[in-house]
């Protein structure tokens, strides 16, 4: 049995061939074009997709699904604006009960056609790129810039990295084949052998409040492609844009002769605790989840009927020995931590430095001189508040707040936090990042996360005792990245057989405009699934391949 190629497969055959040999690859690649240019996208694309999002505010969200019976509104934006987007307001029986009866038709279109129409969604959501990043932009607090980015093109490449990954897996093996084995004297013994993907069940996505695009995606797209129907149990801070990206996903799926309740959006309740009610429902067999560590956890201990993929929290950190362009190293740095106000699961938080200093292109470096480097690079970049702002975004909410006002309390400042008001927004609440120096036996203040705009200098021993520290707080805790500065091949190899052995992914002597706290689709691997902060990849194979079984049959031929 030969699966029938199905019209949107066909019209988005190249590029799912090009992210197949992007992934295998591992270079650059990107199908969806990060800049918001007029030049690339139109002189009316960002006027019309503003236009879109504005549509939305005060009003009813434009949203037809099963068992809405009443809209909640629960979205507060970091920039002061009034959002007032009233969505529709179902019960987690009667969103299960309308993903579950739209599973077995879609499964049985098989990976072609469910490929097929997922690339055509993504298209959709293309065409739909400004009016996502401005959803984006004034619910998670990221400057429109990174918005159209990591909340547009590169969180639809991350999609695209999945259908990948997942259409590989699907087609690994034959749909059919011919068996056959030599039986002595008589006739052969012959049998053919159908072999069905089967999905899993019903899919949950949990999105998070900072990247509510870009971390759900890929387990949305990896899930829908192998057959599950998913429900998108936004952040009630940031429900627009995968409400948003709901809306698309069921208008193609109509089109495409599919129920849309393949995709279902699960707005909650102030105080509902939706996202539990449906992790632990019995057809909910598949779980992503980006955010705390406590609730991670959680849903790993508990949600036992489902496969349960999280990416959570670590200390991600920075081990400095030695550098042959210091002015670089620190503008990176700089830039590394005043992006979105640090409010990134990748952002660097614990810095390693020697206490007797480093050698530099610029003659040795105390240890203060090359803290208030990184202090100084950071307040370059936000001295100017119509500049700064546009780097460091808005503050995502009050927890945010309450930690930059813990951190006043240990150690010594290096460079404190100042309130900016942004010229745009009046009500935008603003922080610029602190740096302040612990000394390395204070492990109960650098070995906890302190997730924003925080982050800490340490005076170590020696290099090697800093790479002792990574290991033993990344070991325990768990890091999405880590960093390292030497003009040393021996300590580069040193630093990169602590990665490999707590599982976290290492970023050698940036200088320049790669950063320690972006991932690039299709090359860059998200997070390893090898330690505490994250217990899958995005994307790999393992991180599609359990969410469908292979089903065989056979008969005699």
């Amino acid at each position: 049995m030969t699966e029938t190629p199905h019209p949107l497969y066909d019209r988005h055959v190249d590029t799912l061939t090009r992210a197949l040999t992007a992934i295998s690859e591992r270079g650059y690649w990107s199908a969806y074009p990060e800049s918001p240019s007029p030049r690339v996208y139109g002189e009316t694309a960002a006027a019309e997709g503003k236009a879109a999002f504005e549509a939305y505010l005060n009003g009813d969200f434009p949203l037809d699904q099963p068992g809405a019976g009443d809209r909640v509104a629960t979205e507060t934006s970091p920039f002061g604006v009034e959002l007032g987007v009233r969505y529709p307001h179902a019960g987690a029986d009667e969103l299960v009960a309308a993903a579950s009866a739209a599973l077995p038709a879609w499964r049985d279109a098989g990976p072609q056609a469910r490929v097929g129409v997922c690339l055509e969604i993504l298209d959709r959501l293309h065409k739909h790129i400004f009016e996502l990043a401005n959803a984006v932009q004034f619910t998670s607090g990221q400057a429109f810039v990174m918005a159209f980015q990591a909340g547009g093109a590169h969180a639809l490449d991350r999609a695209l990295e999945s259908l990948a990954y997942a259409y590989a897996e699907m087609t690994r093996h034959p749909g059919t084949a011919g068996w056959e084995k030599a039986a002595g004297k008589g006739d052969p013994l012959r049998m053919t052998k159908t072999f069905h993907v089967v999905p899993r069940g019903v899919a949950l996505v949990i999105g998070c409040n900072t990247f509510p695009t870009w971390n759900s995606y890929p387990g949305l797209f990896a899930s829908l492609a192998t057959g599950n129907p998913v429900i998108v149990k936004p952040h009630p801070r940031a429900v627009l844009p995968l409400a948003v990206t709901v809306r698309y996903a069921r208008e193609v799926l109509a089109e495409a002769g599919f129920d849309p309740n393949l995709v279902l959006l699960a707005a909650e309740a102030p105080g509902e605790k939706l996202a539990s009610t449906l992790a632990l429902h019995p057809a909910v067999k598949i779980v992503d989840f980006t955010g705390s560590t406590e609730y991670g956890d959680w849903l790993e201990a508990n949600a036992r009927q489902a496969s349960v993929y999280t990416e959570k929290a670590g200390l991600n950190t920075v081990v400095i020995d030695s550098t042959d362009d210091f002015a670089g190293m620190c503008r990176n740095l700089g830039f590394t931590l005043t992006l979105y106000s640090g409010q990134m699961c990748t952002t660097s938080q614990n810095i390693l430095i020697p206490a007797g200093g480093i050698e530099t292109d610029q003659g040795h470096k105390s240890f203060d001189e090359v803290a208030e480097g990184i202090a100084t690079a950071i307040a370059k970049l936000t001295a100017d508040p119509a500049r700064g702002v546009e780097f460091t975004g808005a503050i995502v909410n009050d927890g945010v707040l309450e930690r930059l006002d813990e951190v006043t309390k240990v150690g010594e400042p290096v460079l404190e936090s100042r309130t900016v008001a942004h010229p745009s927004f009046p009500g935008a609440v603003v922080r610029t990042p602190t740096v302040v120096k612990v000394s390395a036996d204070d492990t109960a203040t650098y070995g906890r996360e302190w997730f924003g705009p925080i982050s800490f200098v340490i005076p170590t021993d020696s290099t090697a005792h800093s790479l002792e520290i990574m290991r033993r707080t990344v070991g325990e805790k768990g890091a999405l990245t880590a960093s390292v500065y030497s003009t040393d091949e021996a300590v580069l190899d040193a630093a990169e057989n602590v990665a490999v052995e707590v599982g976290v992914h290492l970023s050698c002597n940036l200088t320049g405009g790669v950063f320690v706290n972006q991932s690039a689709a299709f090359s860059d691997f998200h997070g390893s699934g090898a330690n505490a902060a994250a217990n899958a990849a995005l994307t790999d194979g393992a991180y599609v391949a359990n969410r469908f079984r292979i089903v065989q049959s056979r008969r005699h031929a």
